[in-house]
């Protein structure tokens, strides 16, 4: 479902692959991220993704009152206090869907699927 912004000039329809792309950029510049994580269902591993497919380790439900509600699946550094990435991650999200939408954004649920050490 396309999230839509009405306005006295008209409407605005955003598609649920602008926000991912939103919310995986603000993601990824969060400190003790690594990445986005791709989680394959046959055989339970995560695997990093690339930097342009970031879209494919959110997930982006937009309901009908263009609420939105995201998932994100992510690799954090090892050694990091994930409590604290995990809560710095979901306010710099929430701000940056927010703002460049005009969206509220609902919920969004951190999914922690691997650690990894930061190569030097």
């Amino acid at each position: 479902m396309k999230g839509k912004i009405h306005s006295t000039l008209g409407s605005i329809n955003i598609s649920e692959d602008v926000i991912s792309t939103i919310a995986g950029s603000a993601a990824c510049e969060c400190f003790g991220v690594i990445g986005m994580a791709a989680v394959s269902m046959k055989d339970g591993f995560a695997r990093l993704l690339k930097r342009d497919s970031l879209q494919k380790g959110i997930e982006v439900s937009v309901d009908d009152e263009d609420k939105v509600s995201l998932r994100l699946h992510i690799i954090v550094a090892y050694s990091v206090n994930i409590y604290a990435v995990a809560e710095n991650l979901i306010e710099t999200v929430r701000y940056q869907v927010e703002e460049q939408t005009g969206m509220t954004v609902e919920d969004v649920e951190v999914f922690i699927e691997g650690v990894r050490r930061i190569d030097p």
